[in-house]
């Protein structure tokens, strides 16, 4: 595209000899220049909600370690405590599906991305359904009470909540263990609903529409502009490149194209830092290894493994 973009203008100018197409270069310097300041802001604002998604999911992950610990020692009862980890477990389950479900303005689907995906990664909620994946963490009971709930991050929440009000009230936990519990939890929440937040409201779409026509105005009339800077050195050249320098319009104005356009394909890469593309927070291979983790504390020894089969990176 950019290839025609850049040589359409040139043939114009040099072979139908349509001087009149020519834009001064001052026009498309203002505008590479205003394109240039929101592409950068855009691209500043992306890597910021990506890096919020993994202190989010940093936050999460140490929580989730203290949540173990405090789990397998406040309880009295053991198979109490391997419920509360393996609830837990479920959450972590159901707020990563939950984070993967598809928006409308997620790039995840474009052929680009769907392409490299089914190469170098793997992701788990594409492959699997969350009933499936929570099966192996609740009870059929407990599980046939969630199926029909929409926000089941939040319902295993207030489960957990239950459960630890009714290991209090069995005097199974004292006081001071029980407030600390539901602190933990209070943690949790306030990280899914930041999780949330990222998810449900992305970047602006009238910044997202107005850098997409920035950018290709700029790449359309750069070579306009480019090409009769590039004819003025017809004056002090010889040979054969006399009167060709137009032509030196095409590749320069392809490179510098291709440098704004990459750039804002990079911001809106990073843009949704929860639908499955391959710059996204690596939930899965967290909650795999959180898994292993906690399981290893109950002294269970049936943990999965951080592999898959065919290698491919597990996000």
């Amino acid at each position: 595209m950019l290839t025609l973009v850049t040589t359409v203008p040139v043939v114009l100018y040099q072979l139908l000899d349509l001087k009149w197409v020519a834009l001064p270069w001052v026009v498309v310097a203002v505008l590479g220049t205003a394109t240039s300041f929101i592409v950068g802001f855009k691209n500043a604002q992306t890597y910021g909600r990506t890096l919020e998604a993994q202190q989010v999911w940093t936050a999460i992950a140490t929580g989730s370690r203290y949540w173990g610990l405090i789990s397998r020692d406040f309880p009295v009862d053991r198979e109490k405590s391997r419920a509360l980890v393996y609830r837990h477990l479920a959450w972590l389950t159901a707020l990563r599906y939950q984070l993967r479900t598809r928006r409308i303005w997620e790039s995840v689907s474009s052929q680009s991305n769907a392409e490299y995906g089914k190469t170098f990664f793997t992701v788990p909620e594409t492959e699997t359904s969350l009933d499936h994946e929570l099966l192996k963490y609740l009870p059929e009971e407990e599980l046939a009470l969630i199926a029909h709930v929409r926000g089941k991050a939040t319902w295993l929440m207030g489960a957990q909540s239950e459960a630890i009000r009714a290991l209090y009230a069995a005097q199974n936990l004292v006081v001071l263990h029980h407030t600390e519990m539901q602190k933990t939890l209070k943690d949790f929440i306030d990280q899914q609903s930041r999780a949330e937040r990222i998810k449900n409201f992305p970047y602006p779409r009238q910044y997202a529409i107005i850098n997409t026509i920035f950018v290709w105005s700029f790449a359309v009339l750069l070579p306009f502009g480019v090409m009769v800077e590039f004819d003025k050195l017809n004056a002090h050249v010889g040979g054969f490149l006399a009167g060709n320098m137009s032509w030196f319009a095409i590749p320069f104005s392809l490179l510098i194209s291709w440098m704004y356009i990459s750039l804002y394909q990079v911001g809106e890469s990073t843009e949704n830092p929860f639908e499955g593309g391959a710059n996204d927070v690596p939930m899965a291979q967290v909650c795999r290894l959180l898994e292993i983790e906690l399981k290893q504390m109950l002294g269970e020894t049936d943990v999965p493994s951080l592999l898959r089969p065919n290698n491919n990176i597990i996000l």
